[in-house]
């Protein structure tokens, strides 16, 4: 029988590992990081960073798929305390609530918003331009775009519908991601998987992978378009500074300041799980998008000036900083007249597919690599069952 072969040991990766797996497959997976789990790793040590998205939105497939495997684990949802202590940035101060323009604009349905015209546009003939704008700057936590007006309304519209949900979808891994990751690397190993870390695929390694079987590249899209030499594999993303803080515990501070006057936000994360900092401590990441060719240090300081409204005297309370820049690994954004469909295919022929956050498949944030790990799996196992003549069971998929 003919073996998949998955390079890439994130989230994506494992999802179309297990899946594979679990419908009979031979299935090795490749790593060229030590550990697994890609943009979802949390760093080691005592402050449980995680390298990217932080909360999954239990509305979403994977979410379903998760559980019914065990592998959700412990989760955390937004305490109802600390929605008291949601704030925003508007006209350069702190205020508790945004506008009520914004607030009916996120009712309507995405199905109203139109693919092929830009977010702030569409937006500014329903509820005024002040609306729009603070709309579209507040979909900062889950486009990490610059500019997220210019994108295309129907893209925008169905993410600001659900990231301003009640009551809120977002839930996060007690611990962080990596807890989820091991889970799931467990389980791929119980089926069978063979996963071999610190083995980094070049393209000569690659052709004789192919030779074997399917070949699902779970990888970032940058590298997946060095890995098989196709300039066509490109699409937008994002650019964004990233600031991690551990601070002193303070009575009063923040949850969260989403800055509407620009995309930022400030987020406290031990507000929902005490275990990711040590007792005394608070662990805070802020996330400010910018413009290519615009400095790291632009972003990171307006993400202090969102500090000083939530966090006051946060400087002299700071025990650990983290700064970074997080380019094209921010997930896939949909410029108007464009749609996931139009983003590079799962299917790139010869038994190659494709998986990973910029591909073409739907949903918010990881769940797009959740999606596109299900359909190169299964697209994959197609391939299996014509050549080898066996057939595979793939109703779970």
């Amino acid at each position: 029988m003919q073996r998949i072969h998955v390079v890439g040991g994130g989230f994506a990766g494992l999802t179309a590992a297990v899946t594979a797996a679990e419908s009979g497959a031979l299935v090795t997976l490749h790593e060229a990081h030590h550990t697994l789990g890609g943009r979802a790793r949390t760093a080691e040590g005592p402050y449980l960073t995680n390298e990217g998205p932080h909360a999954l939105y239990c509305r979403g497939p994977h979410w379903t798929w998760l559980e019914q495997r065990g592998l959700l684990g412990p989760i955390a949802s937004v305490p109802l305390l600390e929605g008291a202590r949601f704030h925003f940035r508007r006209d350069g101060v702190r205020r508790r609530t945004p506008p009520a323009a914004m607030l009916k604009l996120s009712r309507r349905s995405p199905r109203q918003a139109p693919v092929g015209r830009d977010f702030l546009g569409w937006a500014t003939e329903q509820v005024g331009e002040e609306g729009a704008r603070a709309a579209a700057h507040y979909m900062a936590v889950a486009l990490f775009h610059h500019d997220p007006g210019s994108l295309s309304a129907a893209f925008v519209q169905e993410r600001l519908r659900r990231a301003t949900a009640l009551p809120p979808e977002a839930r996060y891994p007690v611990g962080g991601w990596a807890q989820v990751i091991d889970r799931m690397a467990a389980h791929a190993w119980n089926l069978g998987v063979r996963i071999e870390t610190t083995e980094r695929i070049g393209a000569g390694s690659l052709a004789a992978l192919a030779q074997q079987g399917p070949v699902i590249v779970a990888t970032s899209l940058d590298a997946a378009r060095t890995l098989l030499d196709d300039p066509t594999l490109a699409w937008e993303s994002g650019r964004t500074a990233l600031i991690d803080l551990a601070v002193r515990t303070r009575r009063g501070d923040a949850f969260v300041v989403s800055d509407l006057d620009a995309p930022g936000w400030i987020e406290r994360f031990t507000a929902q799980d005490r275990t990711l900092a040590p007792a005394g401590e608070q662990l805070i990441q802020g996330q400010v998008p910018i413009a290519p060719g615009t400095p790291r240090a632009d972003g990171v300081a307006r993400a202090e000036q969102l500090l000083d409204l939530g966090f006051p005297g946060w400087r002299e309370r700071t025990t650990w900083r983290r700064e970074a820049l997080a380019t094209g690994r921010t997930g896939a954004v949909d410029l108007p007249g464009s749609t996931w469909r139009d983003r590079p295919a799962i299917d790139r022929g010869d038994g190659i597919f494709l998986a990973g956050d910029q591909v073409a498949a739907p949903g918010l944030l990881s769940e797009v690599s959740f999606n596109s790990g299900i359909e190169a799996a299964v697209l994959a196992l197609k391939g299996v069952e014509r050549r080898s003549g066996r057939g595979l069971d793939h109703r779970r998929a």
